[in-house]
């Protein structure tokens, strides 16, 4: 019984980390449709959300399956009450992604009024933060929790800097405030994507240590 268990654990890894790549490309590609203004790829970030949306469906059904046919004792069951936290934070991450390509999209055949230096740093940070915070579930570290938690304060410095720059140019000329606004709702999405693997972070403790230390975003 125990071996059929684990069996079933070790597929609930398997879909997370499968959900966790979804996730990554959709991030990934809104990114790239974002610095070469390519809406083609804008809309295939945009369709990864449904396949993002399924899986959640198939790890919820998975969990449930585990909790009321294995009842499993308190180890076991913080780490599967911790996955399906988790996905609700994943799928969100899944919305903004397809968000930002939406803003793409809109902006498609715009020349962009400023350099885009510091949104990629940002992308890349947030990517990182969701790849590490899956990879501590799996591995139980702590550790890299630790190193998830600190990244998102990089994020929101990073949000900060990209804030300031376009406030900066709408003073300059009011005409730059439409765009402007647009680029700081992608940082924002950005910003709240690290929030989400922050949160995922601190799912991950609760599924080690039993503690749940951050507030749950929604």
């Amino acid at each position: 019984m125990r071996n059929r268990f684990d069996e079933q654990l070790c597929l609930l890894n398997k879909e997370l980390l499968e959900m966790g790549a979804l996730i990554e490309r959709s991030i990934k590609n809104a990114t790239k449709a974002l610095l070469k203004q390519d809406v083609e790829t804008a809309k295939a970030a945009i369709g990864f959300d449904k396949e993002v949306d399924q899986k959640e469906r198939d790890i919820e059904a998975l969990c449930i399956k585990l909790l009321l046919q294995q009842q499993p004792v308190a180890g076991d069951l913080r780490l599967i009450s911790a996955a399906m936290k988790m996905i609700t934070d994943m799928e969100r991450i899944g919305d903004q992604a397809a968000d930002i390509s939406e803003i793409v999209i809109h902006l498609s055949g715009t020349p962009y009024i400023k350099k885009l230096v510091h949104l990629p740093l940002m992308a890349d940070g947030a990517i990182n933060m969701v790849s590490a915070s899956l990879d501590a579930y799996v591995a139980k570290d702590l550790g890299l929790v630790r190193r998830v938690i600190e990244m998102d304060d990089v994020i929101d410095n990073l949000f900060d800097i990209i804030k300031n720059e376009l406030i900066e140019l709408i003073r300059k000329d009011a005409a730059y405030g439409t765009q402007a606004i647009d680029l700081l709702m992608i940082a924002k999405y950005f910003e709240r994507i690290g929030d989400h693997a922050q949160n995922i972070a601190e799912w991950v403790e609760y599924s080690i240590t039993g503690k749940h230390k951050g507030e749950y975003l929604t």
